[in-house]
């Protein structure tokens, strides 16, 4: 009988997600089919799935840790930010079109519906399903229609653990104060709580712990020091994301407001010969980097005018000019050609611009959006290469003459004269250690990381770390069969 809990927590960025991934893997462990579930997810770094949907990247790594290939039921509504006020909304994988905050504020209730459908088929083949929540339950302003914490939980009637973050600050507020403003039957949904990023010795809160405890009725599953290794495993929101210093070979990012799709640097950052450098607004992009990664984008004509409005193309032209080399990744790509187009405003207001022009290559938006996996190879060392196209429109251009990979019959990409300048639409290249490493050799630095071989071990190792410092058997307990009223 398939039972299920859900982790939500006080707020955004507590730690649910890397929560939910190492119980997946903790559950796996002791025998348990298990299989992540979001209600709803917003993120632009969205991951594929085999059957040619998106979900949130957290979701394919909890399926990942749970043994799972990713599947569009568990993450069955994302939002991609396309603007401050508006969103790009997929339902169960596929694009649904474009919703101002306010109007899916008051629509999204029709959604439950598929939420539930999805909840219902992953149910099917597991023996626990592990749900995360979104946010927090506590922003009470959202809870008309919400489908995405309680409106969830009591809809399908499965209990809630909730999670506060101690390294930010006030958790005894966060827990104490979520029990405060929720309704009483919310309330009610919650059977435990615990807290999260703990440093330093645990014993000096007991007391607080207690008070938790002793405010809010609920057990406690466990005080969890901080991770250490979190920062090993792939982010999934741009807040995560960070510079990571490390050796000689310096790979500088330029960190577009709507950036989407930046899981190669991940194993760029893994890599000790590298050091990867996030550069925010208001500051230039660095003179001496070996690199510059420009990735993916959900809007790649306002992050173009954005990054103009930096003065980063002006840094980018000096940097080919002294003999750098440039990766553009998607939105990345299209920014390096003479033109963008986008006359439907497929990707975001209806507009042209010229390019960076470092690439003789033309986009234009529009058309059925791609959402597919890929494998092939990179040209011409012959280097396997996995990963995944996520986006609107086509490119094509004299550069395309040179493109530099071979992917399921067909060439991909395109690459300046020299070979310095170079674009794709494939995502997940440097997951590839042959390729990482071969590219890396052209930089003149050497590559050491077995990148999907370090994933699991810290997967492990999360698991290990919640089997220490959580009470897994009591989490168990508290799981139940959905739907029931019991």
């Amino acid at each position: 009988m398939t039972r299920a809990i859900m982790i939500q927590g006080t707020g955004s960025n507590v730690g649910k997600s890397l929560l939910v991934a190492g119980l997946a893997r903790a559950c796996r462990r002791r025998g348990i089919r298990v299989a992540p579930f979001k209600p709803q997810n917003m993120s632009n770094n969205a991951a594929v799935t085999e059957d040619g949907g998106e979900i949130g990247r957290a979701q394919a790594l909890q399926a990942r840790a749970a043994g799972l290939a990713p599947h569009t039921d568990m993450n069955p509504v994302l939002l991609k930010p396309e603007t401050d006020t508006g969103a790009q909304v997929i339902v169960q994988g596929q694009r649904l079109g474009h919703a101002e905050a306010k109007a899916y504020q008051r629509d999204k209730t029709a959604l439950m519906p598929r939420v539930l459908e999805s909840f219902r088929r992953l149910g099917e083949r597991a023996d626990l399903v592990l749900i995360e929540g979104a946010g927090s339950p506590a922003e009470i302003n959202l809870r008309h229609g919400d489908i995405a914490n309680m409106g969830f939980a009591r809809a399908a009637n499965v209990p809630v653990v909730l999670v506060g973050d101690i390294d930010r600050g006030g958790v005894i507020a966060q827990l104490v104060g979520t029990h405060t403003v929720l309704d009483p039957e919310d309330t009610a949904q919650i059977a435990a709580f615990a807290v999260n990023r703990f440093r330093g010795d645990r014993s000096l809160f007991d007391a607080g712990r207690d008070a938790i405890a002793e405010r809010t009725g609920w057990p406690c599953l466990g005080v969890i020091p901080w991770f250490g290794e979190a920062w090993r495993l792939p982010a999934e929101d741009m807040l995560d994301i960070a510079s990571r210093p490390g050796g000689a070979c310096k790979v500088v990012v330029p960190q577009l407001p709507r950036m989407a799709n930046f899981d190669d640097l991940d194993p760029l950052a893994a890599e000790p010969a590298v050091s990867v450098e996030i550069v925010p607004g208001g500051k230039p992009l660095p003179a001496d980097a070996d690199l510059v990664l420009i990735p993916g984008s959900k809007t790649t004509l306002g992050d173009l005018a954005y990054l103009r409005a930096q003065g980063w193309d002006i840094d980018i032209l000096g940097h080919v000019r002294r003999g750098g080399h440039v990766i553009g990744l998607c939105g990345g790509y299209q920014m390096l050609g003479k033109t963008i187009s986008d006359p439907d405003g497929v990707d975001g207001k209806p507009g042209e611009a010229e390019g960076l022009g470092l690439l003789d290559v033309h986009t234009v938006m529009g058309g059925r959006k791609t959402v597919v996996l890929r494998d092939g190879t990179a040209l011409p060392g012959g280097e396997p290469v996995s990963g995944y196209e996520i986006h609107m429109g086509q490119t094509q251009g004299a550069d395309c003459d040179r493109a530099w990979l071979s992917v399921e019959g067909r060439t991909e990409g395109a690459a300046s004269a020299d070979g310095r300048v170079l674009g794709c639409y494939m995502h997940g290249l440097f997951g590839s250690d042959a390729f990482r490493r071969s590219y890396l050799e052209r930089l003149g630095h050497r590559a050491e990381t077995r990148f999907e071989e370090q994933v699991e071990s810290t997967l492990e190792a999360l698991a290990d770390h919640l089997e220490t410092y959580m009470d897994m058997d009591g989490l168990l307990a508290l799981a139940r069969e959905p739907f029931t009223t019991a």
